[in-house]
């Protein structure tokens, strides 16, 4: 396993984050108005607006500027005790500083072991599970020479005796004497002695006494040795390794395989992940009523669980009881049970408590991220597995996934961590003081990521149109500034352009 700061996705995440505060220009003083809609859609109020940073001095072209130093967890605890945020009020009991946003990564992705490898039928029951050994070529391909186009199998320059034709899967009887053609369909198996391929719309028949010949089509020429001709090993030799270990498998990957021979694949097996959704307040169908709200999560993160290569074992509703919590995780087979809500330290928020009774180790207690910064990652006692707590508010939970539990999935389902990516923003993105904040975004033709509205913790419209999750560091970020972007592995914008 990958030692911390190993990791190459780890490494590219720090260099994008550290590109990005290099790339930072000193923002205009003022406080942003509370009217301004970006603001309003990124779910600030009068109460908790970011103020910009005070202006520092550009640097100059022989001075690059530093990249900042990420606040030692003292500092960021004195810091966001200072900040008023009434979200972080129920935390404050727990007096444990929250894990710094790359760190709760790295923490999730070392925090378990791959999983074991087993066999299953090439189809489509191995799609989105990682090669657990990588694929090799069973024999050449292709494993003979054979026609890239319809038209003739030729040998010698020409004019050609014609003589009967070859069709994909059949074999030619014997071999093609210099001065003769046969006619031939794409993907067909040259006879022993073409030299060449000429194509049916570079060449005409005539018929004479003698015969029915080939003539090449004015003005063209004969076809050169080997051409329209694919190549017996022209893809790959056997042996050779097609795609290493930890390759997801696509459908393209599958017709690879297929092509190369193989019937079955030896892949990692997937995780095994139990949800457990919890709140009284939640309705499971119909209109929002009566001060409750429809249960969000529920439906929406078995999707994204799968498409992270997990197995769903079960989604169960759960009444606000730390004994129910409890019997629920004890009894739970699963190599990752993920809670969503209770994590905060409410009067029914249970998550800790049951956690600490079990003896179960926190590994990951609070993260400097906004949304989700009340997320948890626990390690089961007697190694029955994982457990991440998500907060309630869906953005906030879908922050957690990307924190906690696509880097623990992968792991587990033995898939490379992928990497983000830079793009410049579009426009300047308010930060918090101390946070990484994670954003919504889309993308300009120019390739850039412009924030999205209704991006509030517990607001999904921008989510449900995201492209990205861009990574703004404290204290926010500029336009022009690139900035690491996170890829949500939703379809995209449905409607993006009205947001």
């Amino acid at each position: 396993m990958t030692g911390p700061g190993g990791d190459p996705a780890d490494r590219a995440m720090d260099d994008a984050l550290a590109l990005a505060n290099d790339r930072r220009r000193a923002p205009a003083a003022g406080r942003p108005s509370v009217n301004d809609p970006l603001s309003v859609a990124l779910g600030h109020d009068a109460d908790t607006v970011p103020r910009p940073p005070t202006p520092t001095p550009a640097p100059t072209a022989r001075t690059p500027a530093p990249a900042e130093a990420p606040a030692p967890r003292a500092q960021a605890s004195a810091a966001r005790a200072q900040t008023p945020d009434p979200t972080h009020a129920t935390r404050a009991t727990h007096a444990i500083p929250a894990t710094p946003w790359p760190e709760a990564r790295r923490t999730a992705r070392l925090a378990a072991r791959r999983l074991g490898a087993r066999v299953v039928p090439l189809g489509e029951e191995a799609l989105g599970m990682a090669l657990a050994r990588g694929l090799a070529a069973l024999t050449d391909l292709p494993s003979f020479d054979s026609s890239a186009m319809d038209g003739w199998a030729v040998a010698g320059p020409g004019p050609w005796r014609l003589k009967g034709q070859l069709l994909a899967g059949q074999r030619a009887v014997g071999a093609l004497l210099d001065g003769h053609a046969v006619r031939i369909a794409t993907g067909a198996a040259l006879p022993p002695g073409a030299t060449a391929v000429l194509r049916s719309e570079y060449g005409r028949t005539e018929h004479r006494t003698d015969g029915e010949w080939l003539r090449v089509r004015p003005p063209h020429t004969a076809p050169t040795p080997g051409q329209e001709v694919r190549q017996r090993g022209q893809e790959c030799r056997g042996g050779d390794e097609l795609l290493p270990a930890g390759t997801v498998v696509t459908p393209a990957v599958l017709g690879l395989a297929a092509a190369a021979g193989y019937d079955e694949l030896t892949v990692t097996a997937r995780p095994r992940v139990e949800v457990l959704v919890l709140g009284d307040e939640l309705l499971d169908h119909g209109v929002p009523r009566s001060g409750r709200v429809r249960d969000a999560l529920g439906p929406m993160l078995p999707s994204w669980l799968r498409g992270l290569g997990a197995e769903v074992t079960a989604v169960r509703r759960l009444v606000d009881d730390a004994e129910v919590l409890r019997r629920a995780i004890a009894v739970s087979s699963a190599d990752l049970v993920v809670t969503t809500g209770g994590t905060a330290g409410g009067p029914v928020d249970h998550v800790h408590s049951v956690l600490v009774a079990m003896g179960a180790k926190l590994l990951v207690d609070g993260v400097a991220v906004r949304p989700g910064h009340p997320m948890l990652l626990a390690e089961l006692p007697s190694g029955n597995g994982h457990l991440i707590g998500l907060p309630g508010n869906p953005l906030a939970a879908v922050c957690g996934v990307l924190t906690l539990v696509g880097p623990l999935l992968g792991t587990l389902a033995g898939r490379p961590a992928p990497a983000p990516y830079a793009a410049p923003l579009t426009t300047d993105v308010p930060g918090h003081p101390v946070d990484t904040r994670l954003v919504p975004v889309v993308f300009d033709d120019e390739s850039a990521a412009r924030p999205l509205h209704f991006a509030g913790p517990a607001m999904l419209r921008g989510l449900a149109a995201a492209e990205g999750m861009a990574v703004i560091p404290p204290h926010g970020a500029r336009a022009g500034q690139e900035t690491a972007v996170l890829d949500t592995g939703v379809l995209g914008p449905a409607w993006g352009n009205a947001l």
